[in-house]
């Protein structure tokens, strides 16, 4: 099946903002980008689901696990702002929750709505990233990614910055690992041996020696990172203009689909 625009979510009359959905142990949600807008924003979540008043992510672990081989889950929000999750506006205060819908496998692209996470709340927990695309935003010479999750639950998410670019994230194991202080602070991660494309992306059980960066310090962290699963890889619908037909890297990697 060949990609296509998102399904309402590059409607310009009603914008969805369909994101993937990561985690075991914490749920995490990645916004799934384009440089035109509104979907001009790399955004990443923690967020926690409830039902009609309970919890419901339980629910969704439990599919993860018995599902190992599905890579993507997915989620359709309700039509918002997406700047209204990470920035106050003139329309009112920080959006804290929404209703959605979570897919086992990608919405757009043959995934099936899951009956008991349909119409959902998302509320949100944290904001990890927010950035919007456009002029100002630098973009890295080398391949650079930003460090979120908890404990033994670590992920690495491609920064996207200009196009041609690429949308990628992936589990991985640094031992030893930045504190969990200094992850929540933020920590970007630099593989100063790669250039910054999709070609020279770490891949699945990759290992690779990277350099962390929290922000606000002043010293580099000697990261050894080793990949797990590549949940996810984007190519096309960055690059520039948009492509929607699956990229040979892309079938290479399993995601032409």
């Amino acid at each position: 099946m060949n990609h296509h625009p998102h399904p309402g979510g590059h409607s310009p009359d009603a914008p969805r903002h369909n994101m993937m959905v990561v985690g075991e142990k914490s749920i995490f949600l990645s916004h799934l980008p384009m440089f035109m807008p509104p979907h001009n924003f790399q955004v990443i979540l923690e967020a926690t689901f409830t039902k009609q008043g309970n919890s419901a992510d339980e629910i969704y672990f439990a599919d993860r696990r018995r599902n190992p081989g599905t890579k993507m889950y997915t989620l359709q929000p309700e039509v918002i702002k997406l700047p209204s999750l990470f920035a106050a506006g003139p329309s009112g205060p920080i959006l804290r929750s929404f209703k959605g819908t979570v897919f086992r496998g990608h919405l757009e692209r043959g995934g099936q709505a899951m009956s008991d996470l349909t119409d959902i709340d998302v509320n949100i927990k944290r904001v990890i990233y927010a950035e919007k695309f456009g002029p100002g935003l630098g973009k890295s010479e080398q391949l650079e990614y930003l460090l979120f999750g908890s404990g033994q639950e670590l992920f690495l998410s491609h920064v996207i910055a200009a196009p041609p670019d690429f949308d990628q994230l992936l589990s991985v194991r640094i031992n030893p690992s930045p504190t969990q202080e200094e992850i929540n602070a933020g920590v970007r991660v630099a593989f100063l041996d790669r250039a910054n494309s999709a070609a020279q992306r770490i891949r699945e059980k990759a290992v690779a020696q990277g350099q962390g960066h929290v922000t606000g310090a002043h010293q580099f962290l000697d990261l050894p990172v080793e990949a797990g699963v590549e949940f996810y890889f984007e190519e096309g619908e960055l690059s520039s203009p948009a492509v929607f037909a699956p990229t040979p890297e892309e079938i290479k990697s399993g995601f032409g689909d």
